[in-house]
């Protein structure tokens, strides 16, 4: 049966999309695509991925031209499970058990999220709570970071519906804590620790995927993507500790 080739093209470059998107790895990304595209049997295959944007081509004396797709990808955050199901696709596909057709319709109905606004925000207040208490911080300093985590979690509601750039993203999410944290100190409890309580409720905001996927990305060669997402992760990194001083510096002159 003939392959369709244009559907195969498609189907590499939306998982590959679709990864890149959630957070994967430059050359998992890469792997999952070029999986895909040698069941074609065409002799020639390539995928080429880096942390804004990929490509990939076919060739063979079968086909009247290369077939070549390019896309731009602007948007990136953490997303496991989609990572995590776009694989098992694959798998599918490859191993024979899913058509292609199949393949294609199960990536392009991917839920966009696995939980909803309420349990992402619930997890964000949970986190800066659970730091707080291993941080061998008081009650109030417990209480405090689990109030900052909910300051924090409105925020991100917030700057994500209205679509910021990620810079000033990191900027205002920051501001916010120290902001909170400096009224809660000031107003409620005056005893807390504002380090234990600021430390826990930025727990939410540390890159700490971008970086254990650079280091990863130029352990395995991809020293472009590492580059970028090493730079990447150190202006998020910045971001963060200037929008936590200026809050700090707003509120102490306040």
């Amino acid at each position: 049966m003939k392959k369709d080739y244009k559907l195969l093209m498609e189907t590499a470059m939306l998982a590959g999309e679709l990864m890149l998107k959630s957070g994967a790895e430059t050359y998992r990304t890469e792997d999952t695509m070029k999986r895909i595209l040698e069941t074609s049997g065409l002799q020639k295959v390539e995928a080429y991925v880096t942390v804004t944007g990929m490509m990939a081509t076919m060739n063979d004396e079968r086909l009247t031209q290369p077939m070549t797709a390019i896309y731009r990808v602007s948007e990136r955050g953490t997303c496991l499970y989609r990572v995590m199901r776009v694989n098992a696709i694959s798998r599918e596909y490859c191993s024979g058990k899913l058509s292609l057709e199949d393949a294609y319709a199960k990536l392009s109905n991917m839920p966009k999220k696995q939980y909803s606004i309420l349990q992402y925000n619930l997890a964000i207040i949970c986190i800066a709570f659970g730091f707080a208490m291993f941080s061998k911080g008081t009650l109030t300093d417990v209480l405090a970071a689990a109030v900052a985590g909910a300051v924090l979690s409105a925020m991100i509601t917030v700057c994500k519906r209205l679509k910021m750039n990620a810079v000033i993203y990191d900027i205002i999410t920051s501001m916010s804590i120290s902001a909170s944290v400096c009224l809660l100190m000031e107003y409620v409890w005056p005893s807390i620790n504002m380090d234990i309580v600021i430390i826990s409720a930025m727990m939410p905001l540390v890159p700490g995927v971008a970086i254990t996927n650079a280091i990863r990305d130029t352990l395995q060669g991809d020293y472009v993507s590492g580059g970028a997402r090493m730079l990447e992760a150190f202006l998020k990194a910045a971001a963060i500790a200037l929008g936590v001083g200026v809050g700090l510096a707003v509120m102490g002159n306040l």
